[in-house]
């Protein structure tokens, strides 16, 4: 297969001190996002207040309809959840974190306008992984902690973790156009595993769900550039490495694996207490009576609250669990049963619109164009992934990170693509 090294496609320009800027504020985006309390939150702000030089400036965006597609989803989404704490009379908090896909576009045209540095994006992602890992390591083993959390919800550290990890086996086809090439990919490969490491430390089972369709995005973005010999190996690394992380005990999947196993069996059998996967499966089963009862428009935060405690108090679901959480651990079902079918559609647009378009270049030429498609697409389905067990962007983490990485892929991707179109 033909594939295009040229460096000029592979390396954006930068060609002011603002492209510097945006190359620090996406460094920092990553690298230090599970390592420092709210530290995902930096380079969020910095590429928000950067954005104003747009309006002093006013550079030519030369925008797409792919771009408008995907900032008028991101709008979409925002506007659906902000209307439903306004009429939900949940008041400025339960319009907090709709709003970060707002203030994430401006951040998308400043990425587009100015470029960060290739080198700093892919390196802070790195960074993030390999602090994450280690840092669950040191919980794990230094301080004893059954479940490493980092400074955030379990779950979202473990889930994030895994997601920095993925992207840095998407940066793949970026080291493979540098000039130390076997340096970048050993390190990628060395921090990937330390991002994965902190997911399985945290014992976030969610994150695991999705690995085969992470697999089967790097085989299509990577497989075809690899022999079959190599491609055989791999999977041999992956199969065995599986086997043994399962069968270590210190690791602690086993005992996670074998714990949701024994709490479905229990709950099919009948047992309705409350255990992560039991409590799971009654809040979906009261949300599946809501969204019966009003799927266009939902219940809202605040009613969804109430009439679940209701179908507690009337013994169709565990009251345990209906007054103990506020969310349905469903990204999806949640949407429903909150927002009616227009909520679930605008979440489904802000996952599927930008992932459409990203895989349509999984096979690009230029590797570099292709790195950032790989990121783009696993952003989406590994946010699908955490959302079928854990309302994600229900936590500043998970929704900080994905608007504002989708913002900083989207921009790049974009910027990209347009360079491209220039050079021919």
């Amino acid at each position: 297969m033909s594939v295009n090294h040229s460096p000029r496609l592979n390396s954006l320009p930068v060609s002011s001190p603002l492209s510097l800027y945006t190359s620090l504020a996406v460094f920092l985006l990553c690298a230090i996002a599970l390592i420092a309390p709210t530290g995902y939150s930096l380079g969020a702000l910095m590429l928000f207040l950067g954005s104003g030089v747009l309006l002093v400036k006013r550079p030519s965006l030369g925008l797409s309809r792919q771009d408008v597609l995907v900032m008028i989803a991101m709008a979409a989404f925002a506007l659906v959840g902000v209307l439903e704490a306004w009429w939900d009379g949940q008041g400025s908090s339960g319009a907090d974190k709709p709003i970060r896909f707002w203030l994430a576009i401006p951040a998308l045209l400043l990425v587009i306008a100015y470029p960060p540095r290739l080198a700093w994006l892919w390196s802070g992602i790195a960074l993030g992984a390999l602090g994450a890992g280690s840092w669950a390591i040191w919980q794990k083993f230094g301080m004893g902690v059954v479940r490493a959390t980092g400074h955030t919800h379990t779950i979202q550290f473990g889930n994030l973790s895994m997601l920095l990890g993925v992207l840095c086996l998407a940066a793949l086809g970026w080291a493979f156009t540098q000039p130390h090439r076997r340096r970048w990919v050993a390190f990628f490969i060395v921090c990937a595993l330390f991002g994965v490491l902190g997911s399985l430390f945290s014992g976030s089972r969610g994150g695991w769900v999705g690995i085969p369709f992470v697999l089967l995005v790097l085989f299509r973005a990577y497989g075809p550039l690899m022999s079959k010999p190599l491609v055989a190996a791999m999977a041999m690394v992956v199969i065995v490495g599986g086997v043994g992380v399962y069968a270590v005990p210190q690791i602690g999947v086993q005992a996670r694996v074998h714990e949701a196993v024994e709490q479905v069996q229990n709950y099919v059998a009948g047992d309705r207490s409350h255990t992560s996967v039991g409590a799971r499966f009654e809040m979906w089963r009261g949300a599946g009576h809501l969204i019966a009862e009003k799927p266009v428009v939902g219940w809202g935060s605040n009613g969804y609250r109430e009439a679940m405690r209701q179908l507690g108090d009337e013994g169709i679901i565990n009251k345990k669990t209906a007054y103990r959480y506020g969310h349905a651990h469903n990204e999806f079902i949640d949407s429903f049963a909150k927002r009616g079918l227009i909520g679930l559609a605008v979440l489904l647009a802000v996952y599927l619109i930008p992932m459409r378009f990203f895989i349509q270049q999984l096979g690009a030429k230029d590797l570099s164009l292709r790195a950032i498609a790989t990121g783009g697409t696993l952003l989406s389905v590994t946010y699908i992934d955490f959302g079928l067990t854990q309302s994600f962007l229900a936590h500043n983490s998970g929704v900080m990170m994905f608007a504002f990485l989708l913002a900083v892929l989207w921009g790049v991707y974009s910027r990209q693509r347009k360079e491209q179109t220039r050079a021919l």
